[in-house]
């Protein structure tokens, strides 16, 4: 059931989530399969409608940082001015964990992800739910496990059914999932890049961002589990490739009129409306790639479920350029690949 986003939808979301119902929440980021992130009955109910593995952590929702004291037992000095520059925002931060509280939403972890979302329909929500007893919301994407994301809340129905009750705040501005940043081992390490960008992370804090990979003995233990960074996640039906520009008009060539089934994401079409036309490109969807990486993110899973949708074999992807802004980008399209 999808409700457009009202004073009423508001308030009805608000008061299944405190009843341990299901919700589907817009974000910025992407759509939430939201829960109250201390029923852990409620949360147990995410990973059986997702087919998620119960130690694969989620991220708990907060309405601003008054709430983030009763999830997070320390806020390190630089978790706090990351929380000061981007909160409410596509920032997810992984702290630790006050003992007793949100443990099935943590994966069993003595970590917990927290984000404050500025979607005007999240925050509401979230609002709404404070003098009802619910003081965060686990939310993870509101798809079958490893799928693409969902974008808008027709996406959410199409994964998750029609019983669903998913309150309809528009297309997601971000388009693809938070930043994380592990703040458990002393320094900033990035665990999973977003539209929050690594030189913005570190500008804010005041302190080199180390990647997910750096030395055990530079920060005293392994990472914690996050959500969103298993090795294959984000994938259509399609076989997702990834190629640049050149390999992907070479390849088109040599298949000519045998290119069947075959969606492309690519800057540039991968051939003229003349060759399109004449039998090159009669097998082929092509769908055109944003040159800002803003706006690539912005349209990237919506692509995937439309090529789809229309029952592609395979999806060529134009790989993006290995700069700060398309890091999240090119996380996304490798892990879709992978």
């Amino acid at each position: 059931m999808i409700l457009t986003a009202s004073e009423a939808a508001i308030a009805q979301a608000a008061h299944a989530l405190r009843d341990g119902l299901l919700v589907g929440l817009p974000t910025e980021t992407v759509y939430g399969l939201a829960a109250n992130a201390t029923d852990d009955a409620a949360v147990a109910q995410i990973f059986v409608a997702k087919g998620r593995p119960a130690d694969h952590p989620l991220i708990v929702h907060v309405a601003s940082v008054d709430q983030v004291s009763f999830f997070a037992s320390q806020v390190p000095a630089f978790a706090q001015a990351l929380m000061a520059a981007f909160w409410p925002g596509p920032l997810t931060l992984i702290l630790p964990r006050q003992s007793g509280v949100a443990s099935a939403s943590a994966g069993g972890q003595d970590s917990i992800g927290l984000r404050c979302p500025s979607h005007p329909v999240a925050q509401a929500v979230l609002q709404a739910c404070l003098p009802l007893g619910v003081l965060g919301v686990s939310a993870p994407s509101a798809n079958r496990f490893g799928r693409v994301s969902p974008t808008t809340a027709a996406h959410v129905q199409s994964e998750l059914g029609p019983d669903l009750l998913v309150v309809d705040g528009g297309d997601c501005a971000v388009g693809i999932e938070s930043t994380i940043i592990d703040c458990t081992r002393g320094e900033p390490v990035l665990l999973r890049p977003g539209h929050i960008t690594r030189p913005q992370i570190e500008a804010a804090c005041g302190r080199a961002v180390l990647d997910k990979d750096a030395p055990q003995e530079l920060l005293g233990q392994s990472a914690p589990r996050a959500s969103g960074t298993l090795a294959s996640h984000y994938a259509p039906r399609a076989k997702v490739r990834l190629m640049t520009a050149a390999d992907i008009a070479h390849k088109l060539q040599a298949l000519g009129p045998h290119a069947n089934n075959l969606g492309v994401w690519s800057a540039e079409p991968p051939a003229s409306e003349q060759a399109m036309g004449s039998g090159l490109g009669a097998g082929v969807l092509w769908r055109p790639q944003a040159n800002r990486a803003e706006q690539a993110a912005h349209d990237l899973f919506s692509v995937l479920r439309d090529l789809d949708a229309r029952g592609v074999t395979q999806i060529w992807v134009q790989l993006p350029p290995d700069t700060p802004e398309w890091e999240g980008v090119r996380d996304r399209l490798q892990r879709a690949a992978a």
